[in-house]
């Protein structure tokens, strides 16, 4: 019973006839059957025709009433108000009772409290409180000027869905876009389509984000880049904020140096302009673009600082570069741009080609002309292994305080140990037949190398060496003092710069690629949420029109 009753009143509700359009003030009244069969014609004296309709009141110079089908031509300086908060003119509104729906032609403008509207046609449904336009548009607020080809407004959300064309013009930067949600209130945009947004200091592009107008922040999370500070921020998802001077990217990430050639991959990044630097975390990996050569430098975590012509690449924590030929490893690297000067700290563990070399510290130098790796230092307790190439149970050996290397063309040339110098050589003739191990001490050695092996050996100052057979020289003798092969830890490819943890590591779900947020939702939540980050950016221009009104709510 209480089914039937329910469904008798909703069935009662829903055939209720619509209510009529109502004259408030006639005028001039006329018929012209020929032309207008059935209507009333009013004209304006010296004051408007007049009509009313379930709140909204219409004023024009000459009216063309339909009774019958309770519908209205408005024709000369038409004004449309719905209560106080919605104002409407055109040259001509064409306004049907029924569903409350009026046409509106001829420099239409539409305002309220928070925006005014420009257009030459605009729909107005008074039912959903929408209107709509389709022949481009212009809306104004006290932030932006907005225009597209095609426009709804809703105006209980105070919210635009723009489409085709989308042009935002405020002083501080310019957005384009295909499509976009904008918030009246909140001066908040959601884009859906390709977007550009151009302020003095970046570019952002990307096919779906968020951005604050009133304070330039936001993010992106398809197909985002950001060309900040120099840089290129390329990421699954990238946030921008201009008040902080920061930018940050989360999930394959790409940060390209414009200026110095180099490119950050991460999973998570930052970028600081006030301090220009770059901060990188979770499979990490620094690459500086070189002639047919690229050097890669891998950290648990990345920092690049300075301006350009001084940048410093710090790798900390398990860090490793590989470069062809040329790899190696310890626990943090530090590289200047200024100096040419990249230093190993801490055990620190190179291989050029299949030799490997070891000491308390280690400096590789750069020419600051043409970038190019020009000398090499192993300071105190420098140790060059390499496998004998020909017995593979063999390791040739040197060692000595200190040991400089020339590179010429990227590629070791020359090896100079000195003081307390030592070697233990394995001697082929040509037919790789072994000639003898020799062992000799000296004050300094020279190493020539070819092709990333020995070439020649040069004993300096008294040399005091014998060359065994191999039967005359007992292995316990065949090495020297010191001596420790990690030749399973060697770096052959740029890939095993990762370790396992690197190549296992679990990215964080984007919020809203794989599952479209709920933008209407999103925004009431945003608004009445005090700790929302975005909402908290410091901004001295402007001030948030929803802080202002939180003491009245």
């Amino acid at each position: 019973m209480f089914f039937f009753i329910s469904f008798s009143i909703f069935c009662q509700e829903n055939t209720e006839e619509p209510k009529q359009i109502n004259i408030v003030y006639g005028a001039n009244f006329t018929k012209n059957e020929t032309e207008y069969p059935g209507a009333s014609i009013f004209s304006k004296d010296e004051r408007q025709v007049q009509f009313e309709h379930q709140g909204a009141d219409l004023w024009c110079d000459v009216a063309i009433y339909f009774q019958r089908e309770n519908r209205l031509e408005a024709i000369g300086n038409v004004l449309l108000k719905q209560g106080d908060s919605v104002e409407m003119t055109a040259k001509k509104i064409n306004y049907q009772g029924d569903v409350k729906l009026a046409k509106a032609w001829g420099d239409v403008v539409l305002t309220n409290a928070d925006m005014t509207l420009k257009t030459d046609t605009l729909r107005l449904d008074r039912i959903n409180q929408e209107a709509y336009y389709q022949d481009n548009g212009t809306v104004i607020d006290s932030a932006n000027t907005l225009t597209s080809k095609i426009g709804r407004y809703f105006m209980e959300l105070k919210k635009y869905q723009f489409l085709d064309s989308v042009h935002i013009k405020n002083p501080e930067y310019i957005l384009d876009s295909e499509q976009l949600d904008y918030y009246t209130t909140s001066k908040n945009a959601y884009m859906y389509g390709p977007s550009t947004i151009v302020g003095e200091t970046y570019k952002i592009y990307c096919e779906r984000g968020f951005y604050d107008t009133k304070v330039e922040s936001g993010y992106g999370i398809k197909n985002t880049k950001i060309n900040y500070n120099n840089r290129i921020v390329e990421g699954d998802s990238v946030y921008f904020n201009k008040a902080r001077e920061f930018a940050s990217a989360t999930n394959n990430i790409t940060v390209t140096d414009t200026i110095n050639n180099g490119v950050i991959r991460a999973h998570y990044a930052e970028v600081h302009k006030a301090k220009d630097s770059v901060f990188a975390t979770k499979r990490a990996v620094s690459i500086l673009v070189q002639e047919l050569d690229s050097l890669y430098v891998h950290g648990d975590t990345l920092m690049v600082t300075g301006k350009p012509e001084a940048r410093i690449t710090r790798a900390f924590r398990n860090a490793k570069f590989y470069k062809k030929d040329l790899s190696g490893k310890c626990d943090s690297i530090h590289s200047e741009e200024n100096t040419g000067i990249t230093q190993l700290i801490k055990n620190p563990i190179i291989w050029n080609g299949a030799n490997q070399m070891t000491g308390d510290s280690i400096h590789l130098i750069s020419n600051l002309e043409t970038e190019k790796l020009d000398s090499l230092k192993v300071l105190e307790n420098a140790f060059i292994v390499s496998l004998d190439s020909i017995s593979k149970t063999g390791y040739n050996q040197a060692k000595g305080i200190n040991l400089y290397g020339q590179f010429i063309e990227n590629e070791l040339k020359i090896i100079d140990l000195v003081q307390n110098t030592e070697v233990v050589y394995y001697m082929y003739n040509d037919d790789d037949e072994l000639i003898g191990i020799d062992k000799t001490v000296c004050s300094s050695i020279r190493i020539t190398m070819a092709n990333n092996d020995v070439e020649d050996l040069t004993f300096y100052t008294n040399p005091d060496g014998t060359i065994y057979t191999e039967a005359n020289l007992p292995e316990n003798s065949r090495i020297l003092k010191g001596f420790l092969w990690r030749g399973d830890e060697r770096i052959l490819t740029k890939e095993d710069i990762f370790d396992e943890d690197d190549n296992n590591i679990e990215l964080v779900t984007i919020r809203g690629i794989d599952n479209p947020i709920d933008i209407d939702a999103e925004e009431e939540e945003r608004s009445q949420n005090e700790n929302d980050p975005v909402n908290n950016i410091p901004n001295n221009k402007v001030t948030d029109p929803r802080k202002k009104s939180s003491s009245k709510q």
